[in-house]
């Protein structure tokens, strides 16, 4: 039996851990896991990467008779092929071409991600326990790893950075996928739309509010879930706000990346939005049942306990049925972060500052923004710039 990933549901939460063939936890995996619960505050879905990748290491191991503690640098070489490829240990499958042809079975960004993992779990181990394979599987660097700003006087520093010796080479990042203002709107209007003529919602105004609060606050999935009642400043005269507001206590896992606190104003269509929303949860008899204040914005409306939580999964299962009904109006592979994505697209293209948006966002860092949005003003640019002969002289354009 090979080692399995397991949910654990917990009095703080739901968390994740990898159980062996004897059904219990895996025990330097279990500590390490434990480490990012308590010592880092890592989020469930953080941990449960985590335990995939480990419990993969697990199976690799297992399936190649090695002991964890004494894997070499050539066999973490093997561990990586067995990524790719899904291949036993040991033996090298790649794509050669023809009909004999080998499909990467993992893209080479969920490679990278594992292999990751499975670094930080030997630095661990080595810093903790004083486990010796670390050193084989690491070597020094002497450059810092690009993407963050470096700190001040770096090169003063005594030391080598180290790093994995193996080394997963990522393509070129693709632009960050984003919906059409067209396809917003099908999408909103397909979870409730108004009807004039009778003068009321038809459809799901919870469902409504859901998209259009991403939509236009660039909340993530998480954040939005996290949202109660009294974190929406609204029907106060002035520009309405959201306040995002670090929680641990919501029962399906929704929190607030980083633990960060911030405000995002929000225009005054969502503020009515949400308005009709909360008279709608008053006319079904919430304030009844739970401290509608106080209580989670987003509820269960018709399955499972009324006016309970909303789960993750309740909004990607809608996101399935919006699909199968909008079909080619919408983009097959489109999810709710992508709402977050187009958010940050377009306050780039109206000219906002990347600081305002980094911040709007909740990034840890300008870089992330600009990692991850810098191609938008960039586009931008080029585009400006299809005309740049107008800027030119004649002698210059069209001389030798």
């Amino acid at each position: 039996m090979a080692a399995t990933v397991q949910r654990v549901e917990m009095s703080t939460g739901r968390t994740w851990t990898v159980l062996g063939p004897d059904h219990l936890s895996v025990g330097p995996v279990e500590e390490f896991l434990e480490f990012l619960r308590v010592g880092r505050d890592a989020s469930p879905h953080t941990v449960r990467s985590y335990a995939s990748a480990l419990c993969g290491l697990w199976n690799y191991l297992d399936a190649a008779g090695l002991d964890w503690e004494g894997l070499s640098l050539p066999e973490l070489g093997g561990y990586l092929n067995w990524l790719r490829t899904g291949g036993p240990p040991g033996v090298r499958r790649l794509p050669v071409g023809g009909d004999d042809e080998v499909t990467a079975r993992r893209a080479e960004s969920t490679v990278g991600t594992r292999v990751a993992a499975v670094g930080s779990f030997y630095r661990y181990q080595a810093d903790v326990h004083g486990v010796a394979v670390a050193d084989r599987l690491y070597r020094a660097a002497r450059r810092y790893r690009s993407g963050r700003y470096l700190p001040a006087l770096v090169h003063t520093r005594r030391g080598a950075q180290r790093e994995l010796a193996v080394r997963v080479r990522r393509g070129a990042g693709r632009p960050t996928p984003l919906l059409t203002p067209a396809e917003v709107a099908a999408i909103l209007d397909d979870c409730a739309y108004f009807d004039a003529a009778a003068g009321t919602w038809v459809g799901s105004l919870r469902d409504r509010l859901i998209f259009a609060t991403l939509a236009e606050s660039g909340l993530r999935l998480g954040e939005l879930l996290g949202l109660r009642h009294c974190d929406w400043h609204t029907g106060q005269g002035g520009t309405p706000w959201l306040e995002v507001v670090p929680r641990d206590d919501h029962p399906h896992g929704a929190r607030v990346k980083y633990g960060r606190f911030r405000r995002v104003y929000v225009s005054d269509d969502l503020e009515r939005l949400y308005s009709e929303y909360t008279w709608q949860l008053v006319d079904s008899g919430a304030a009844d049942v739970v401290d509608l204040e106080g209580h989670w914005t987003f509820v269960n409306l018709a399955r499972g306990e009324h006016f309970s939580p909303l789960r993750p999964e309740t909004v990607y299962a809608k996101v399935r049925a919006i699909k199968a009904h909008l079909g080619p109006a919408c983009p097959a592979d489109w999810t709710p972060h992508w709402f977050r994505h187009t958010h940050a697209s377009a306050l780039l293209l109206e000219g906002a500052d990347p600081h305002v948006v980094m911040r709007r966002l909740g990034h840890a860092d300008i870089q992330t923004t600009i990692n991850l949005y810098g191609w938008v003003t960039e586009d931008a640019e080029l585009r400006a710039l299809a005309g740049w002969r107008a800027f030119c002289p004649s002698e210059v354009v069209g001389g030798e």
